[in-house]
């Protein structure tokens, strides 16, 4: 469907603006000339305003929305798709003709089923959903871990309204469904994408959420990882996103991964073609045993492996606590002198 079809969709949404909220956001109420209610997915709540009446376009036209906790905003084909969990253009443009009781393009096509909870097509999924970090809370809290370079890090996404499913017997996961969230693409070694990772961010400080399990993983996870770079014959390994962006910030062109915990770091698929493996230990028994498995399967693929050890308890602690130049001059002493020239400037 080209771009004016959509405007248009919008447009004719907007002349029934009223309705379209009492259908898609059931749980919000007319105040005046908007409609409130807690956000684009149909939440109790008053944060979010949709405009009702105005012009067809520009400032304060009729359909128009601001969400003023979370900085979304939009107009009603948005609305369609977050308040139906819908994903492709086609399945918003076809669900606004349905409600205008417009005619059906051609051609047409079945509702998809709902993904299977934690599935690779549920990541998948989630992921369309995403934007850009540029802006966002996400980049916010990578920045206050002191990870400022993020050339290169299309693997990473912002959701600002993530599902979270809490326990039922911690407090602190009863104070809200959802929570911003930085999100990662996992990817097999060919770069097709099996999962996604998943870190609450609390909107008002930058941090991790206040909940009791703020990082979780979806999808197949075995032998994948979130990928930084195309590895052609070196690469570097790691468990955490935060340790594997933290060396980024130094060694900006190297290729690297991160398998998101110590398991799945020593169950890593090697690429094909890799000369030499360097992996980022974290100091701690787990880390240091899956370090040693992998260094272990690389030499037996004939892969020079080579281990780098951080000062403290991780690399992105060394980053935060010790500084960019210590850093640095740790990992000059353990990088093979061919692969020193790609640190960044000193």
């Amino acid at each position: 469907m080209m771009p004016r079809d959509a405007s248009e969709l919008a447009r004719r949404l907007a002349r029934d603006a009223e309705a379209v909220c009492r259908h898609y956001l059931s749980k919000g109420r007319r105040q005046g000339r908007y409609w409130t209610v807690g956000d684009v997915r149909n939440t109790p709540g008053r944060s979010m305003f949709v405009r009702l009446s105005g012009p067809d376009s520009g400032p304060g036209a009729a359909g128009r929305w601001t969400d003023a906790a979370s900085a979304e905003h939009g107009d009603l084909l948005d609305v369609i798709r977050e308040s139906c969990g819908l994903v492709e253009f086609r399945e918003v443009a076809e669900e606004a003709r349905r409600f205008l009781a417009l005619p059906r393009a051609e051609p047409s096509y079945e509702p998809r089923p709902p993904a299977p909870t934690g599935s690779p097509e549920a990541a998948r999924r989630l992921w369309a959903m995403t934007k850009p970090l540029a802006g966002t809370l996400a980049e916010a809290y990578l920045h206050a871990r002191g990870i400022t370079d993020l050339r290169g890090c299309e693997a990473l996404r912002f959701h600002p309204r993530c599902w979270y499913r809490g326990g039922n017997d911690d407090p602190r996961d009863r104070a809200r469904d959802a929570w911003p969230a930085l999100i990662a693409a996992v990817t097999d070694a060919t770069g097709a994408m099996t999962g996604a990772h998943r870190t609450w961010l609390d909107p008002g400080w930058a941090c991790k959420a206040p909940v009791s399990t703020p990082r979780r993983a979806m999808g197949l996870l075995l032998g994948n990882a979130v990928r930084f770079g195309r590895t052609i014959d070196i690469m570097i390994a790691g468990e955490g996103l935060e340790t594997i962006l933290s060396l980024r910030q130094i060694i900006p062109s190297m290729p690297a991964a991160a398998a998101l915990s110590a398991a799945h770091l020593a169950a890593l698929e090697l690429p094909a073609g890799l000369r030499r493996l360097y992996l980022a230990r974290d100091n701690d028994l787990a880390g240091l045993r899956a370090v040693e498995t992998l260094a272990d399967r690389a030499c037996a693929a004939g892969v020079e492996a080579l281990t780098l050890v951080p000062a403290l308890d991780d690399f992105n602690e060394d980053l935060r606590r010790l500084g960019a130049e210590m850093l640095r001059d740790g990992l000059r002493t353990q990088l093979a002198p061919d692969d020193r020239a790609g640190m960044g400037p000193t």
